[in-house]
């Protein structure tokens, strides 16, 4: 079972909007949260949910991520939508198969992330979530 299917940053945003009993989930790491930012959900009333893939500062596949939604609020079957993001749009990827398999959901994730890729000198933030000029916080 896969997914429910990739959004565009501006897109998962509508949708957040547009789907009141749906939740933006990031999955990056907690350095990634304090040093880089996450997406500002405050507007519409809701939290984003930080909930790691892989841990910091090891890398690892985090093996609480399904408990992890759970103990955030969410449950499976109860067909709310889970928007997933990470800095690319890869990890999230992975996060909304992993939720879908689990019974959570429709997930969707954010392409491009909250970042977005590397060009070509290795830089991000040319794509995603911020570039597109969506709510977000730095602490």
């Amino acid at each position: 079972m896969t997914y429910a299917g990739d959004l565009a940053p501006t897109d998962a945003w509508q949708y957040l909007i547009d789907h009141p009993d749906a939740a933006l989930v990031d999955v990056r790491t907690r350095a990634e949260w304090s040093f880089v930012g996450v997406p500002n959900t405050q507007p519409i009333d809701r939290p984003t949910a930080l909930v790691e893939w892989n841990t910091f500062p090891d890398g690892a596949r985090n093996p609480r991520f399904i408990d992890q939604l759970t103990e955030a609020g969410y449950e499976p079957g109860d067909g709310k939508p889970l928007v997933f993001i990470c800095r690319s749009g890869q990890r999230s990827i992975a996060a909304a198969e992993a939720a879908t398999a689990a019974g959570f959901g429709p997930a969707y994730n954010v392409a491009d992330g909250f970042e977005g890729p590397t060009d070509t000198e290795g830089h991000r933030g040319f794509k995603g979530w911020r570039a597109d000029g969506l709510p977000w916080v730095q602490s």
